[in-house]
């Protein structure tokens, strides 16, 4: 028993190591992209100056997604959340990315979450979703028990034997439905380790739609 308490307290400090070492890594970089963000501000506009802020932007999301998967959610207050109406906020981002997207919610919507954490959680889907899908359809549904969100899209999808692996960070698929290209290899690491921090879980399977289908369930 104490050999095992012991393995669990090298682990944890190993964890704390890391996270610590990620957030000043990523603060720092920060600091350095809101620095070239200035001076491009500075610089004709043009086909050049616009392709390096595209370049800035990416790397600005990047870091953030480090600095979200360092800080974890525990700081935040679980408070009552509508949560049909940060869907539709979600669902109409993803319209904006030229996505066909629906969204419904049954059930009562006044659900207690950390309502920064949770929304990063289901943006992360929705964002992998809009990256390889013509439709995406957004439904939840909230019982005396569960807050269940699932997200369908018509994409490539996710073989089988890959679903749980996508879930490791920085995780690459070979085929068409690489998740997270483009960003940081952190979003759907970021997401399970926020539904689980809610007591809940993300499940990946084949959509009705052709493509994957994820849903969160959390309980109320």
């Amino acid at each position: 028993a104490l050999a095992f308490i012991e393995m669990r307290r090298r682990i944890e400090r190993q964890i704390d190591q890391r996270t610590t070492m990620l957030a000043g890594v990523s603060h720092d970089l920060r600091t350095i992209l809101t620095r070239f963000k200035l001076e491009l501000a500075l610089l004709p506009e043009g086909p050049e100056t616009e392709a390096l802020r595209r370049d800035v932007d990416e790397m600005g999301r990047m870091v953030e997604g480090y600095l979200s998967f360092a800080r974890g959610d525990s700081g935040e207050t679980p408070a009552p959340t509508n949560i049909d109406t940060f869907l539709k906020e979600i669902g109409a981002d993803a319209e904006r990315t030229g996505a066909q997207t629906t969204v419904t919610f049954h059930g009562e919507p006044m659900v207690k979450v950390r309502p920064d954490a949770f929304r990063r959680c289901i943006a992360n889907l929705v964002t992998n979703s809009a990256r390889y899908a013509d439709t995406i359809a957004i439904a939840g549904h909230r019982d005396h028990r569960w807050l269940t969100v699932t997200v369908d899209d018509d994409g490539p999808g996710i073989p089988a034997d890959q679903r749980e692996d996508v879930f490791k960070p920085f995780f690459r698929l070979d085929d068409a439905r690489n998740v997270d290209e483009g960003g940081s290899g952190l979003g759907l690491a970021i997401a399970r380790d926020i539904a689980r921090s809610h007591g809940g879980e993300i499940t990946l399977a084949d959509s009705p739609l052709g493509g994957l289908r994820v849903t969160v369930r959390v309980p109320v």
